[in-house]
């Protein structure tokens, strides 16, 4: 069986989307790697299934899945690209939806060109230990994790784990050799995303990240709202400030009420059918 999917990104983050609402899909993690192969698949950061949904008043449960197969709870440029589907969907300027991590809602910030910016709410920042989490009792501001000259990540939870060094000069991070030693070190049980993060005014950062099961991405959207927090705690920022990945630049604000607002562009960059022999047999 043959099956429609939309190719989707913000700022280069990318994706696979497919509205499984009227037709079950639940895809092994063998079909998931093979789509999402950029060299042999259509090439994705992430596969997106929207299946029906499960609480009223939502419009879709988004089950997230990493490029290795692995499944995520959350993704914040996703989760902005869904909630433009839906509202272009029902004609609503607001449309909410649930995720592992739990009930997000999205409206729009402006009609621009190829969907305009869209902004979603995250849900709020988990900060204690037990919520990231850690393999034990430490202090997210600064967790005891070191290697390659980077120490003291400040560890956040924006409905999935994100370890944020703040360096001096983010270019010059070697993030292919350190990211995957941090996202799979012993501290974070359940691996990590890792960002790096240079602080270039109270309300600007600049920040590039290694996604726990991804890899180098250009964009990370729950990235951004985990880095936002963490210069926040840490007195470095305010609490609202643009963070500027290498796909451009995402608008995030960490409410009083601990919840966190991120705002950019998406786009629609294709529409196809997947073919039955893209799937490898068995």
């Amino acid at each position: 069986m043959t099956r429609e999917f939309l190719k989707m990104h913000g700022l280069g983050n990318d994706f696979v989307v497919i509205d499984a609402r009227q037709t079950p899909y639940t895809p092994a993690e063998a079909e998931v790697r093979a789509i999402s192969d950029r060299r042999t698949g259509v090439g994705c950061d992430q596969f997106i299934v929207l299946e029906p949904a499960q609480t009223a008043g939502t419009a879709a449960f988004m089950r997230i899945r990493n490029a290795d197969g692995s499944e995520a709870a959350a993704c914040g440029n996703a989760s902005r690209c869904v909630g433009w589907l839906l509202m272009e969907e029902s004609g609503a300027e607001r449309v909410a939806f649930e995720t592992r991590a739990g009930i997000l809602e999205s409206f729009r910030a402006d009609n621009g060109p190829n969907g305009g910016r869209v902004t979603v709410n995250m849900g709020p920042a988990r900060l204690d230990w037990a919520q990231i989490p850690l393999a034990g009792p430490d202090d997210t501001l600064r967790v005891d994790v070191a290697h390659g000259g980077f120490n003291g990540p400040v560890a956040v939870n924006m409905g999935n784990p994100h370890a944020v060094f703040f360096v001096d000069d983010v270019n010059a991070v070697p993030l292919a050799e350190v990211g995957p030693v941090f996202e799979h070190h012993p501290a974070f049980p359940e691996r990590t995303n890792v960002e790096f993060a240079q602080v270039l005014s109270p309300t600007q950062i600049r920040m590039r990240v290694w996604e726990r099961g991804a890899g180098i991405t250009s964009a990370c959207g729950s990235g951004a709202c985990a880095t936002a927090v963490a210069a926040a705690r840490r007195g470095l920022t305010g609490r609202k400030a643009d963070v500027i990945l290498d796909g451009g630049t995402l608008t995030i604000e960490w409410l009083e009420d601990g919840t966190v607002l991120m705002t950019g562009p998406i786009a629609l960059s294709f529409s196809g059918r997947l073919s039955p022999d893209l799937v490898p047999a068995g």
